[in-house]
């Protein structure tokens, strides 16, 4: 697919999207420009490769899943590249009411592709205008109010929707039945964070060397904008208190003063798990009690700090609560009380302690 046009037109419409865009350039915009997510590649590649070779004017529409900062935005256009697609960009937060959407649609081209951030936000209204285009590329418009109103149909050209969701399980049945292709993201490899660092750098003109890149890697949380955001970070901090190179020794300096520590927990991460064990003794304790505490939205804690948290064994999550772990004590030089260490060793697990 490599010998596609670009896309014909990009439109940013994202007022009010919860995905902001950290350094455009930083974006690949080929496939073979695309770091990590092996399997996920292939597949689109196989469904990509499948509609180009029939000559459809549209390819099925997709629902790409997983945590903030993993590449969905930057795949959504890829995707649009590699079919030589115009791209249409939006949240499902801006569109509010069902004339937003039919706005949009009813000027698209045939081919084109709207991709929907934080799809699973769409207002009910919103989201009952789209099954129709979805199925059959037509839309009902209400003309009129009161006994005079009417409802007409109007026919769209062939277009490709692609949305993305941090929280997979809020969007609907009816709307992710609609999606012919639903993948997943997941966190990078450490090697893969370590080349998008060193690529990033490249674009950015920064000279690193192969340790700098491994260092700020190991503090990326697998996360690309994360590995993005430290590198700029440490540049910054490399121009300003060292000789403009980064090397092992200026990025772990540099990421300790913006309180990045060697396992990429930052200040919110800590005061997390610090309210967990010594606020609430290792818990449970509820998500509102906790994002009251930390001075966080609910929605931010339990989207964009609690899937790295658990998933490097720091927090587990109970019917009645979130529970810091053993090695959330480690980490913060604490002690672990019995009934902690007989958490991890119960058959049983958090259920059993706490209910």
């Amino acid at each position: 697919m490599s010998g596609s046009p670009e896309p014909r037109a990009v439109s940013a419409a994202v007022d009010g999207a919860d995905d902001p865009v950290i350094e455009p350039t930083l974006r690949p915009r080929r496939m073979a420009e695309f770091i990590g997510q092996p399997t996920l590649k292939e597949h689109l590649a196989i469904v990509i490769g499948a509609a180009s070779g029939r000559g459809d004017v549209a390819c099925d529409h997709m629902l790409f899943c997983g945590p903030p900062g993993l590449g969905k935005t930057s795949m959504a256009g890829i995707v649009a590249a590699e079919l030589g697609a115009g791209l249409r960009v939006t949240s499902g937060p801006a569109l509010e009411r069902g004339g937003d959407l039919a706005a949009i649609l009813t000027n698209l081209d045939p081919g084109d592709i709207l991709f929907i951030d934080e799809i699973h936000r769409l207002n009910r209204t919103v989201e009952e205008v789209l099954y129709p285009a979805l199925e059959d590329f037509q839309i009902d418009i209400v003309i009129g109010k009161g006994p005079s109103a009417r409802s007409i149909r109007l026919d769209l050209p062939p277009f490709s929707l692609i949305g993305a969701t941090t929280r997979a399980g809020m969007v609907t049945g009816p709307l992710r039945d609609r999606f012919g292709f639903v993948a997943r993201f997941d966190y990078y490899s450490a090697a893969d964070i370590e080349t998008i660092v060193a690529r990033s750098a490249s674009i950015l003109e920064v000279e690193i060397d192969s340790s700098g890149a491994r260092e700020i890697a190991a503090r990326s949380r697998g996360t690309p904008r994360i590995a993005n955001r430290l590198l700029k970070r440490v540049r910054d901090f490399s121009e300003v208190r060292g000789a403009g190179s980064i090397t092992e020794a200026i990025a772990r300096e540099g990421l300790e003063v913006f309180e990045v520590d060697h396992l990429g927990l930052d200040k919110v991460d800590r005061a997390i798990l610090g309210a967990l064990v010594e606020k609430f003794s290792g818990g449970p304790v509820g998500l509102s009690t906790l994002s009251v505490v930390v001075g966080e939205e609910p929605e931010t804690v339990e989207d964009v700090y609690e899937p790295y948290l658990m998933q490097s064994g720091f927090l587990m999550r109970t019917s009645r609560g979130r529970v810091a772990t053993r090695l959330a004590y480690e980490h913060l030089g604490i002690d672990a009380p019995p009934q902690v260490v007989a958490l991890e060793q119960s058959e049983s697990g958090a259920e059993a302690l706490f209910d």
